[in-house]
């Protein structure tokens, strides 16, 4: 027997939200700073990107949402494979070259880059990695959600990541002695 679901969203009237009102509204929700990195069949490729959280633990997922009209969504889609590479605070030049329009050569020679297990770029510095398959994915807006099952984990001894908060870059943490 399953469930019903805790709210029937077909009997609720939506309010409108402008899209400027939420995109401000959201640049209040400060985020680690990543980069989704892949390569495969289809070739390397690599984002940067904040929409990335944590699913369940059993088995170890994790939620990453790709614009669809991305250059780099369809080597995702093919690939089948990810690295979410979290970044540290001084990687801040590594998410504005994986930000804009930088070319991929250009983008992956600006750090040192291991293989993961799936094949991925794994960040060497990053605070930490994680190396994920593509289990599932949907369509919600301009965006496809990608649910990563995490296969391979990669620790730094950085405790201080890059977060976005307000549209601009900050450093939170201390370095371990």
């Amino acid at each position: 027997m399953s469930a019903a679901p805790l709210i029937d969203a077909g009997r609720i009237e939506p309010a409108f939200v402008d899209r400027d009102a939420f995109r401000s509204a959201m640049s209040r929700l400060g985020a680690a700073v990543n980069i989704i990195t892949t390569d495969g069949p289809a070739g390397k490729a690599g984002f940067a990107a904040s929409a990335v959280c944590s699913v369940t633990d059993t088995p170890p997922t994790l939620l990453v949402c790709l614009n669809r009209s991305s250059s780099v969504f369809q080597t995702f889609a093919a690939n089948r494979m990810l690295c979410v590479n979290t970044l540290a605070g001084h990687h801040e030049h590594l998410s504005a070259l994986f930000g804009g329009k930088t070319p991929v050569e250009e983008r992956f020679a600006a750090a040192t880059w291991t293989p993961g297990a799936t094949g991925a770029p794994v960040l060497t510095d990053a605070v930490v990695s994680f190396d994920c398959a593509i289990d599932a994915s949907t369509d919600i807006g301009t965006h496809q959600v990608l649910f990563c099952k995490v296969l391979g984990i990669h620790e730094t001894g950085s405790n201080v990541p890059l977060i976005y908060f307000k549209r601009t870059y900050h450093r939170i943490g201390t370095e371990s002695l």
